[in-house]
């Protein structure tokens, strides 16, 4: 079930994700909001030129706070990264987030379904939607890269 809670961090995500649309390189613009007992902790946008991801920068400014936060993401966390470093979904799991709140699902061979996936074994509750039709114009123009 979607709370109001739920729909004001989700846009707060959204509108962080608007600010780099067509600056993130071949990255897509993601927005990352952490929230613990009701308070933001800790957020991120894709950064100019694509790296560090939102997660990594949300992660990085919530610090010790993350661990069971939940994040609230515009795109699904990527579950592989093309540098071999650590992925978002990785590091989420290892920041000890709760739950993790997605609005639109990845089509990138880096994530399609490997970050939901690699959270869910990790015992990562995870909501798939929540405000997908005011993310999905984020991402009308955003072409995943072929492995």
């Amino acid at each position: 079930m979607t709370s109001d809670a739920d729909l004001v961090h989700m846009r707060r995500a959204i509108a962080l994700a608007r600010t780099h649309v067509g600056l993130t390189g071949e990255n897509p613009s993601v927005g990352c909001v952490l929230v613990k007992d009701g308070v933001i902790v800790g957020e991120g946008v894709t950064a100019e030129g694509g790296r560090p991801h939102a997660e990594e920068q949300a992660i990085e400014k919530a610090g010790d706070l993350a661990r069971g936060a939940v994040a609230y993401v515009t795109l699904e966390p990527c579950g592989a990264r093309s540098s071999g470093a650590a992925s978002c979904s990785q590091r989420l799991v290892s920041a000890g987030v709760a739950e993790v709140v997605i609005a639109c699902e990845d089509a990138s061979p880096y994530a399609s379904g490997q970050g939901a996936e690699r959270l869910a074994g990790a015992g990562v509750l995870l909501r798939l939607g929540v405000l997908a039709d005011e993310a999905a114009g984020l991402y009308e123009t955003y072409q995943p890269p072929r492995n």
